[in-house]
């Protein structure tokens, strides 16, 4: 019988190990990121295109910065969108 090296070691340890633990957490934040200012559109009723004009971006760069799965928005992006609550 083969010993098991992970039982009793936390899952971070093991994406840790694998090398994938900061690509994972980088993933998780986008994800929150994403929801939030999705969250914070809805409740002010603010549409793409509008968040798109006050942040003096065009409306793909606030779809890329919607989209939780999509890793290439920039913090620039999550600035100014921060700074336009």
């Amino acid at each position: 019988m083969t010993e098991n090296p992970y039982i009793g070691s936390s899952f971070d340890a093991f994406l840790e190990e694998d090398g994938t633990l900061d690509e994972i957490n980088l993933i998780a934040i986008k994800r929150v990121i994403a929801w939030q200012i999705r969250e914070a559109m809805a409740q002010k009723k603010i549409t793409k295109t509008a968040m798109a004009e006050k942040m003096k971006t065009s409306r793909s760069s606030v779809d890329r910065l919607l989209d939780p799965d999509n890793p290439s928005v920039t913090l620039d992006t999550i600035d100014k969108a921060a700074r336009d609550w």
